[in-house]
């Protein structure tokens, strides 16, 4: 099934696709009880699929990203956080930071985890049975705060407004049988940056699920995401930046595309 999230006079609301082309308003709340009505949905504004409280991202968990970065495979998985504030629906802008300017602004085509319970000490056999859903990410990253003024973190670098649009839709399990097996692109004004596959992932899914959760509670609603395949911008010679008036997109396959102007 897949789920979207949209404006309406009385606020978002989420909604279900159908293969005819329309959508059925959801009653109830994705991370409790709900249901598909029978209520043909007038579709508004798309949002992105959830508003996060919690936003985890794991680094370095391609084979071929770390080695085109000079990094060996991590033993464990890396993580990090991205504020709240980063997330940007669909065919809104990533705006480029002003006061805290950075010219290496990166892209990073990742497939999200949407936790649909709360979690912890989830075993890996058990770890999809925690995921509502899948969807779109790009990992914006401003590479000269990670690389040179960010004091060795990288938090404060992906975590300027706007840099973690999502979308366009969240997919739910029953479409995704293997989240380990689709296909993963980033296209730059049309030009593809990125093309793996989620095969690529180091830790796949249900490892990432299994280790972020040990002796740790992950609250339903959380956003994982999952790391990025090769191609990024920094790692391209000469390198490739994000510049006002570019178009990203982030294509995934059984997901859709994620498609965000550059302001």
């Amino acid at each position: 099934m897949k789920l979207i999230r949209h404006l309406t006079p009385q606020g978002p609301a989420h909604a279900a696709l159908q293969p005819d082309g329309t959508a059925r308003a959801i009653a109830g709340d994705l991370l409790g009880e709900w249901r598909v009505t029978d209520q043909v949905a007038t579709l508004g504004k798309r949002l992105a699929p959830l508003a996060p409280a919690t936003i985890i991202c794991i680094g370095l968990n391609y084979a071929k990203h770390a080695a085109e970065g000079g990094k060996p495979p991590p033993e464990r998985p890396m993580w990090f956080m991205k504020l709240p504030g980063t997330v940007q629906h669909p065919g809104d802008a990533i705006r480029l930071p002003a006061i805290q300017a950075s010219t290496r602004v990166d892209y990073e085509a990742e497939l999200a985890i949407v936790l649909g319970q709360t979690a912890r000490n989830v075993a890996r056999a058990d770890a999809l049975d925690y995921v509502l859903g899948y969807t779109c990410a790009n990992d914006v990253s401003a590479r000269d705060w990670q690389r040179e003024w960010g004091g060795g973190q990288w938090n404060h670098a992906k975590s300027f407004d706007t840099f973690c649009p999502l979308g366009p839709v969240l997919v739910t399990p029953d479409e995704i049988s293997n989240p380990n097996a689709l296909r993963i692109r980033s296209l730059l004004n049309g030009t593809v940056m990125q093309d793996s596959n989620t095969a690529d992932m180091i830790f796949d899914v249900p490892a990432i699920i299994e280790f972020l959760t040990a002796d740790k509670t992950l609250p339903a609603g959380t956003l994982i995401l999952t790391g990025t395949p090769e191609g990024v911008g920094f790692a391209r010679k000469p390198p490739v930046w994000l510049q006002p008036g570019d178009t990203i997109a982030v294509e995934i396959e059984g997901i859709g595309t994620l498609s965000n102007p550059v302001a």
